[in-house]
């Protein structure tokens, strides 16, 4: 796990799919959990990834955990396994570098 020490990230975030869904910016971390939840369970994942998801997006701590990671890390990149191969799931704050940071990696199923 790499980790490098983030800024507070209180403010918009961005989100991406990748190979699925282009960054798109929101105001608001928990909207942007939503989003991304909605989203992720269009895709075909199977009951175990889809059930990993839901819990570390929707359960009523999701934001803040999801800070966590983002004043400690600068970003959270989460995996995906799908059509064969692995799809990250990037959370990072607003004014980022957009060439995505080395944040820590945590597989999901």
């Amino acid at each position: 796990m790499t980790s490098c020490p983030g800024p507070s990230t209180d403010g918009a975030v961005y989100v991406e799919i990748e190979d699925v869904a282009a960054p798109a910016r929101f105001e608001h971390l928990p909207d942007a959990l939503a989003a991304l939840w909605r989203s992720l369970r269009e895709l075909p994942l199977g009951a175990d990834q889809s059930d990993a998801f839901e819990y570390f997006l929707t359960r009523r701590e999701a934001a803040a955990r999801v800070r966590e990671f983002l004043v400690r890390d600068g970003s959270l990149t989460l995996t995906l396994r799908m059509d064969g191969r692995l799809h990250s799931v990037l959370i990072r704050p607003d004014g980022e570098d957009r060439a995505r940071p080395r944040p820590t990696t945590h597989p999901m199923l």
